[in-house]
């Protein structure tokens, strides 16, 4: 009797043992949950509702906000593209690597195959990986882009499983979209050719007097005509594979709910990176007139449209539960006048980085303090505000640390585990208590510490001869920028650019990281 009960009991503290066992199993992939990074274009502090628009409407990204947390002090590593995608990938800031300024249309991939990217630290979790949009870091092999080849190395030589791109941007030749290593569409009896330099082909340019214009290209943007637009640089062939703009955002949106779709199985990751809102804005019939900033609010309220394409699949799928969406901008956002779509008085009606001071391309805070949105239900609490300084460049470490990897010491020098801080959970310090900011070279920089922020200004070298001069903000009192407090906080400034020196010439920021020479 005494040994039946013992059997009994052993019996059933193993099937206990099971069961739990079970239970753990079935939390797993709530751990590692599919993860789907969208990186939008230009769009600035200032342009979505959840963070004060009240000329334009996003309920898609408003939901984000919603069922998420709102940052307020994030930001892109670059005040212009390929740098901010550059260091979103590699954790590496793009100025460490010279010729990581906006890439041609025709530029060799910019990442050397074998760098550990967010793609590939995700893929050896066992994720499947794709990029949807947007590339503008390069293709295939020195001197330049050959588009009537394999476009190899490219995405996929960096841990992506599957990509569908834009080469560079919508703005520039060449205009096609490339499928993992080929232009759609191709055709050989229509090669493709691109110059960013002398003059190529006999068709009509945007330069050239009468010709018709969808939209009049303003300066630098006079080139070759593709869909009744003119860009930058010149193309010929290739005109089966020729895009049309005003369809550029669905076709992307399919893309990227197909591969959602394709990869339910989970985990999954998906980089998506919308075209909108940058220029040429050229919304889609249905979305024009549907703004009170003309054209420019219109291709917000198409990128909105997106985004509730993406969320509207994860819902069909019942995945929403298990994925964490990161909405997010490469840089502020500006009013430019390099296009007249006609409804140009109108793009400036709403201030599209809020009260900050600068925009695109300066390293003023309206330059890279941007939209940051992050959703996983059950993980990340509904309608939070975070006020956590973080950079796209955390991106790296902060996946590697969500699917419990180890970075090797060489990999993301400069990106800093912010989870907790992802999460909304406490932690004994914030995941970084300092980020350097860049414009699109490896001069000047800025430096954000806590709420400090100092701007450079000329050259390089703060002892140098005719080196750098400063410009000191108090963003705790101060967020537009107003006052110049560096001739009454002069240890502060020497401070600071020391320690922004420091972090120039010892190769990494984070600790434990390794100099990365290649």
């Amino acid at each position: 009797m005494r040994g039946h009960m013992i059997n009994r009991l052993v019996t059933l503290v193993v099937l206990s043992v099971f069961v739990c066992w079970g239970h753990t199993q079935a939390a797993e992939p709530g751990a590692r949950p599919n993860i789907i990074f969208i990186l939008t274009d230009d769009i600035g502090y200032g342009d979505l509702g959840c963070y004060g628009a009240n000329c334009v409407k996003t309920p898609n990204l408003d939901r984000l906000a919603r069922e998420g947390t709102r940052f307020t002090d994030a930001h892109a590593t670059a005040t212009v593209c390929t740098p901010t995608r550059y260091a979103f990938l590699t954790g590496r800031y793009a100025w460490r690597q010279p010729g990581t300024g906006i890439a041609p249309g025709d530029q060799p991939l910019l990442i050397k195959p074998g760098t550990a990217t967010v793609a590939s630290v995700l893929k050896s979790a066992g994720y499947r990986t794709g990029v949807v949009g947007k590339w503008h870091l390069g293709l295939g092999e020195p001197p330049k882009t050959d588009f009537n080849k394999e476009l190899k190395p490219g995405p996929l030589e960096l841990g992506f499983d599957y990509a569908f791109l834009i080469p560079a941007t919508g703005d520039r030749v060449p205009c096609v979209f490339v499928e993992n290593h080929r232009v759609v569409g191709y055709d050989p009896a229509d090669p493709i050719q691109v110059s960013f330099g002398k003059r190529i082909g006999d068709a009509p340019t945007g330069a050239d007097p009468g010709v018709n214009l969808k939209i009049k290209g303003g300066p630098g943007h006079k080139d070759s005509i593709v869909n009744g637009i003119s860009r930058i640089g010149f193309m010929t062939g290739g005109k089966a594979a020729h895009w049309v703009d005003e369809d550029i955002a669905d076709t992307l949106a399919a893309k990227a709910v197909k591969f959602i779709e394709a990869s339910k199985g989970g985990p999954f990751f998906l980089y998506l990176s919308p075209h909108d809102i940058h220029e040429p804005m050229v919304p889609h019939p249905r979305f024009r007139g549907t703004s009170e900033c003309g054209w420019r609010g219109d291709v917000i309220h198409q990128l909105d449209g997106t985004v509730g394409e993406v969320l509207a699949s994860l819902d069909r799928l019942n995945l929403a539960a298990s994925t964490l969406v990161i909405f997010t901008s490469d840089n502020g956002a500006a009013i430019k006048n390099t296009y007249d779509d006609g409804t140009n008085a109108l793009h400036g009606r709403q201030p599209p980085n809020g009260k900050l001071r600068g925009s695109k391309g300066t390293l003023y805070e309206g330059g890279h303090r941007v939209p940051f949105l992050a959703r996983w239900p059950g993980r990340i609490a509904p309608g939070g505000v975070s006020g956590q300084l973080m950079g796209h460049i955390d991106a790296l470490a902060t996946f590697a640390a969500l699917t419990g990897q180890q970075l090797p010491a060489d990999a993301g020098p400069d990106s800093f585990n912010a989870l907790p801080a992802l999460l909304g959970e406490k932690a004994a310090q914030p995941a970084r208590d300092h980020l350097v900011l860049q414009n699109n070279g490896q001069t000047p920089l800025a430096l954000r510490e806590g709420d400090w922020a100092l701007v450079e200004k000329g050259g390089r070298r703060p002892r140098a001869p005719g080196g750098p001069t400063y410009e000191l903000y108090n963003l705790a009192d101060d967020l537009v920028q107003a006052t110049d407090l560096a001739a009454k906080e002069t240890q502060r400034v020497r401070d600071m650019s020391v320690r922004l020196e420091r972090i120039r010439q010892q190769g990494h920021s984070r600790v434990g990281a390794q100099i990365d020479s290649r």
